[in-house]
């Protein structure tokens, strides 16, 4: 007996903006999805004579586009949104590490679930975590992240964060919340032996991802490097976020960060730093040359007053450029659309003015960016034959964009568009603005019950 036509979603007589290398866009096109792949885009309605059409999508006044790619986050701050909300990077860790370091297994299940179902309620099909708080005793943190990501249907890279430097040793979380060099560099290669899928479709990377410079020895620097590049897996820190970060380089190890993360095997096609908001011609420049990544995070920047990362220099010097949505304790929003607009808007406030970025560039940084900042651009963060059908299909002609005829200045500028539908590997995630693989409002309701409980901890 042959084998039945392969299982197709037909999506069709919506605009359709590819990101592809050639930006190519289509006024009225389609998209065929077969199995977790891309058939086919392209202009018009699809072709006839499809064989196993299962859903067949009238998209008029919508615009598809790749899945958003979230590039940096820290889901456990789900739970602690709202607090320090006047404070600076440095004053806002000291107020709230203390609260940090109280998390368990039960809490970080709740804010991922909440930080997940958050980013893809608003098109998000790959996201990121940088976990790096694991205070003693507290349970499987890591994995409870990654059941979460598993259970909502979302492609994820958790990035196995770590801190060796704590109080007594001149950081700023308290000391049981920190690991030895020894714990730290173990547990990380575990979590990579354990976990890190690298096939084509996978749907978790792990990387390896000491906290920052200010909380980690520069051993756990080294280290983690070596070992990622053994483990064939990708590296990930913040980078260059404050002044007072620059100074904090400059007293300690006698150079600035960019330097620093040279001096210890920090810069290459393989590292993404987030934020990189202080960087001078030579620290672009570097990027550029050994095209190190940046995660851009505006609205987290924006609320810590830390500054304005220059993004069209870091773009003009071949530096690969995602969008981030930041722990939600420094961007409550929690979701990446916001960070589309706000990209756009913050960098023009810049030298570059109103020629700083422009709609499309705006979607890019938000997709193929981020897909290639993660090292996943060859699967994801376009439409294209071939790839994974990671996209998302936006309603455009309701009362927030029916005026805009631009697609994608409708999407970009516009109030933040409702998700008609997002497929991740061409499986249903959201379906008419809501989640498809979990109950909003047990989401919602757990995530205050943990917050609550948390608070009452870290009280006492």
């Amino acid at each position: 007996m042959a084998d039945s036509a392969p299982a197709r979603i037909v999506i069709e007589n919506c605009a359709v903006a590819t990101v592809d290398a050639e930006d190519t866009e289509h006024a009225s096109g389609h998209v065929v999805v077969t199995g977790s792949r891309i058939e086919s885009v392209g202009p018009g309605r699809a072709p006839d004579g499809l064989e196993g059409v299962t859903r067949r999508i009238d998209g008029t006044g919508h615009l598809v586009t790749p899945g958003l790619v979230n590039t940096h986050h820290h889901f456990y701050q789900w739970l602690t949104r709202g607090l320090a909300t006047d404070s600076n990077l440095f004053d806002w860790l000291v107020a709230l590490y203390p609260t940090w370091s109280r998390i368990d297994e039960q809490m970080v299940y709740a804010a991922a679930r909440g930080s997940l179902g958050m980013m893809a309620r608003g098109g998000v099909t790959t996201a990121m975590d940088h976990h790096y708080v694991f205070p003693r005793g507290s349970g499987d943190l890591l994995g409870a992240e990654i059941r979460a990501a598993r259970e909502l249907g979302v492609r994820f890279t958790a990035a196995r964060g770590s801190m060796d430097r704590g109080e007594s040793d001149g950081g700023l979380p308290p000391d049981f919340a920190v690991e030895s060099l020894e714990d730290a560099l173990r547990a990380t290669e575990e979590a990579v032996d354990t976990h890190h899928d690298p096939s084509f479709d996978s749907m978790l990377h792990i990387a390896v991802a000491p906290c920052s410079p200010f909380s980690v020895s520069t051993e756990l620097m080294r280290e983690a490097a070596l070992l990622a590049r053994r483990k064939g897996v990708r590296l990930h820190t913040h980078g260059s976020e404050t002044a007072e970060e620059e100074k904090f380089c400059h007293e300690l190890f006698g150079m600035g960060p960019t330097d620093y993360f040279e001096s210890t095997g920090w810069l290459g096609e393989d590292v993404w730093m987030a934020h990189c908001v202080h960087m001078t011609d030579a620290d672009i420049e570097a990027f550029g040359r050994t095209r190190t990544g940046a995660a851009h995070c505006p609205s987290s920047n924006a609320r810590l007053g830390a500054g304005i990362a220059r993004v069209p220099d870091m773009l003009a010097a071949g530096v690969p450029v995602g969008l981030g949505v930041d722990g939600t304790a420094s961007n409550e929003s929690g979701e990446l659309h916001t960070e589309l607009r706000n990209a756009l808007l913050v960098n023009r406030l810049g030298g570059h003015k109103e020629r700083a970025l422009n709609v499309r560039q705006a979607l890019r940084l938000g997709t193929h960016g981020g897909a290639q900042v993660l090292g996943r651009a060859n699967e994801t963060g376009s439409l294209e034959p071939g790839k994974l059908a990671d996209l998302v299909l936006w309603k455009l002609d309701g009362i927030g964009h029916s005026s805009i005829a631009d697609p994608v200045a409708a999407l970009v500028l516009g109030a933040a568009a409702p998700v008609t539908l997002s497929l991740v590997g061409g499986r249903t995630v959201v379906e008419d603005g809501h989640l498809t693989t979990a109950d909003e409002d047990e989401i919602a309701r757990d995530a205050r019950d943990e917050a609550q409980r948390l608070a009452r901890i870290a009280a006492h």
